[in-house]
C-alpha cells in the first residue's frame, strides 16, 4: 500500500513538474536566504525540498527519502559558477581565509531542484526497496500562534524521519523534535530550526554520547548563526529546545527558557531547569563575567534580554551564553508523552497542570459530542487536537505572547484513556 501511494505521488509529481526548471524560471518555493555558505547549502536544501513535497501532499518518509537523494546527487555537482563574487566593501580588517563562500541560493536551489525532480522520474520507473523500511511512528500533535503579538517569532521541527533524510542507515532508530522561541526578530529561530539538525547528525558521537553531540550541534549553530548575523547584519536571537529519542534513550538539550517535560504514567518527570537571569546559578555566571541582573518587569541581563542563554544576542555574549544543556535518559517504557513547549505556554501553565489538561484533551478528543460512550475514531484522530487544546488553555490563562506547543506521543493516546 505505501509503495502505491508513493508511486502515485510521484505520478503527480512528476505531471507538475514534467521537466527540469529552466535557468532564470521562478521557483515553485522561495528559498529562506538570498546567499548560502557551503555549510548552510545542505539545511537551507532540505528546508526547501520538505517544504515544497509538504505542500504537495507526499508523506513525511518519502520526502525525507527525495531530499537525501537529491541532495546527495547536488554535491557531485560544480557548484563553482554559483559562487559570489567577492565584495570589496565590508570590513577591510577581515583576513582573506576568515572570509565565507557565499553562492548564490536560488541558482543552486533550482539545480536541488531539478536533482529532485531526476530522482522523482527514476523511483517512478524503479521504486527503490529502500523507500519501504520502516521508521519511528510516534504521533505528534502540534499547535502554533502568534496570538496577541504583532508578529510569529516561534518556529518549530518535527523529524519522525531522522534517519531517512541524512541516509543514517546503522540499527539505531532515531527521532527528532525542537520548538525555537525568537525575539528581535524571527531571523534566530529561523536558522536554529534550519541547521540544528543538521549539524547534529554529522556529530561522530551521536549515538555512544547524545548528550556531547547536542551541545557541540548547539555551539556550532549559534557560530554560524553569528558569520551569518556579520554578513547580514542580523541582531535577532532564539531560545530553543530539542528532544531526540534514539532507541530507547531520549536526550533532552535546551538554551533559555523554552521547556519539555516527560509524563509517565500520569506523573510529571522533571527534565531541565530553564535558563533565566534570576537562576541562581547564572546569576553567579553573568556577574563573574562583569556583568548583571537587573528586574525591568521581569529580570534581564544587562537590562536587556529575559533569558541568559540563547542563540543569537550576539551584543550580549558571552552574558547570554550560547552553551546548552543537556539530559539523557532511558525510556523504561511506561512513558505517556514528551511535551516540549516555548515560554509563551510554560509562563501561563504549570508542569504540574499539564497532565491533567492532557487527559481532558484527549477525553473531549475521544468523545466530542458529549456523550457516555467514545466514539469510535483511529488514534490519530484522539491525539490530533491535543497541542491546540493546551495552546488554549494557556491563552485563557492570560498569556499574551506566541505560544507553541508539540506533544509526541511515547504510546498510543487511547492508551492513556485506559490508564
Amino acid at each position: 500500500m505505501e509503495q502505491e501511494e508513493a508511486l502515485c505521488f510521484l505520478k503527480a509529481f512528476l505531471e507538475a513538474f514534467p521537466a527540469a526548471l529552466e535557468e532564470g524560471a521562478s521557483l515553485p518555493v522561495s528559498p529562506l536566504s538570498r546567499k548560502v555558505t557551503m555549510e548552510e547549502l545542505h539545511g537551507e536544501s532540505l528546508e526547501l525540498g520538505l517544504r515544497l513535497l509538504a505542500s504537495r501532499g507526499a508523506s513525511p518518509r518519502l520526502s525525507a527519502l527525495l531530499c537525501q537523494a537529491a541532495y546527495s546527487q547536488l554535491l557531485q555537482t560544480d557548484l563553482l559558477p554559483y559562487q559570489c563574487p567577492e565584495e570589496p566593501e565590508g570590513d577591510q580588517e577581515e583576513k582573506a581565509e576568515d572570509k565565507a563562500v557565499l553562492f548564490q541560493s536560488e541558482a543552486v536551489q533550482r539545480t536541488f531542484l531539478n536533482k529532485l525532480i531526476d530522482v522523482a522520474l527514476a523511483w517512478h520507473r524503479n521504486f527503490p526497496k529502500v523507500a519501504l523500511c520502516p521508521s519511528r511512528n510516534l504521533q505528534c500533535s502540534i499547535h502554533a500562534i502568534k496570538n496577541t503579538r504583532r508578529k510569529m517569532e516561534d518556529k518549530h521541527l518535527a523529524l519522525a524521519e531522522f534517519n531517512q533524510l541524512f541516509g543514517i542507515q546503522d540499527d539505531v532508530d532515531r527521532a527528532y523534535y525542537a520548538v525555537f522561541d525568537g525575539h528581535g526578530g524571527v531571523d534566530a529561530a529561523t536558522y536554529a530550526a534550519t541547521h540544528l539538525h543538521v549539524v547534529l547528525s554529522k556529530q561522530e558521537m551521536l549515538q555512544s554520547d547524545a548528550t556531547t553531540a547536542f551541545k557541540t550541534a548547539f555551539k556550532h549553530t549559534d557560530d554560524m548563526f553569528r558569520n551569518k548575523a556579520k554578513r547580514e547584519r542580523l541582531r535577532s536571537g532564539s531560545t530553543g529546545v530539542a528532544v531526540l529519542i534514539q532507541d530507547q534513550e531520549l536526550t533532552v538539550a535546551w538554551l533559555g527558557d523554552s521547556q519539555a517535560i516527560l509524563v509517565r504514567d500520569g506523573h510529571v518527570v522533571r527534565l531541565m531547569d530553564p535558563h533565566k537571569p534570576e537562576r541562581e546559578d547564572e546569576k553567579q555566571r553573568i556577574e563573574d563575567l562583569g556583568g548583571c541582573i537587573t528586574f525591568m518587569g521581569c529580570w534581564r541581563v544587562n537590562g536587556t534580554y529575559a533569558v541568559s542563554r540563547a542563540i543569537g544576542d550576539f551584543d550580549q555574549k558571552p552574558f547570554v551564553s550560547g552553551d546548552a544543556d543537556c539530559l539523557t535518559m532511558k525510556l523504561q517504557g511506561d512513558e505517556d508523552y514528551v511535551l516540549l513547549a516555548c515560554d509563551g505556554f510554560f509562563d501561563a501553565i504549570k508542569a504540574s497542570a499539564v497532565p491533567h489538561l492532557v487527559m481532558d484533551a484527549l477525553k473531549l478528543a475521544g468523545n466530542p459530542e458529549g456523550g457516555n460512550a467514545p466514539m469510535e475514531q483511529s488514534e490519530d484522530d484522539v491525539g490530533a487536537r491535543v497541542a491546540q487544546q493546551l495552546v488554549g488553555n494557556a491563552k485563557t490563562a492570560g498569556s499574551s505572547d506566541n505560544i507553541t506547543v508539540m506533544v509526541v506521543f511515547l504510546r498510543p493516546p487511547e492508551q492513556l484513556l485506559t490508564q
